[in-house]
């Protein structure tokens, strides 16, 4: 059964969640992208951090461990101003999860060679009604 709230969001900010939650993180930022390009509001920005997530965790799962950590910075500083909630997704929660995702990015300096994605650590994106 579909969420009332969700029936008043953009079809392809939950088709982008849809594909997140696949980790099918390239689609992710491809539906969210052409979601950012369309849009000119306040919320183009939350987009831009959507997507910088989706292209971080793609780059984190084939070994891109430097290109990762580039956009896990960016993701978070586009999605700070968002915080708490927004758009039905709970900001913070998903900060905290890409933390503990992306630990072993975090470590300065970063270490050489691939760093495995912990599929167990991967963010989920679920809406609050």
């Amino acid at each position: 059964m579909e969420n009332p709230a969700e029936s008043t969001y953009d079809p392809r900010y939950l088709c982008g969640i849809e594909h997140f939650n696949t980790c099918d993180f390239f689609e992710a930022h491809e539906v969210w992208e052409e979601l950012w390009a369309d849009y000119q509001g306040p919320l183009r920005q939350f987009y831009q951090g959507l997507i910088q997530v989706a292209v971080c965790l793609h780059h984190f799962g084939n070994g891109n461990s430097r290109g990762a950590r580039k956009l896990y910075d960016s993701s978070r500083r586009y999605l700070e101003p968002y915080r708490p909630l927004t758009m039905g997704l709970d900001v913070d929660k998903l900060l905290r999860d890409m933390d503990s995702c992306c630990s072993e990015l975090l470590v300065e300096p970063l270490p050489e060679g691939p760093i495995q994605l912990d599929v167990e650590r991967i963010p989920e994106i679920h809406l609050t009604s």
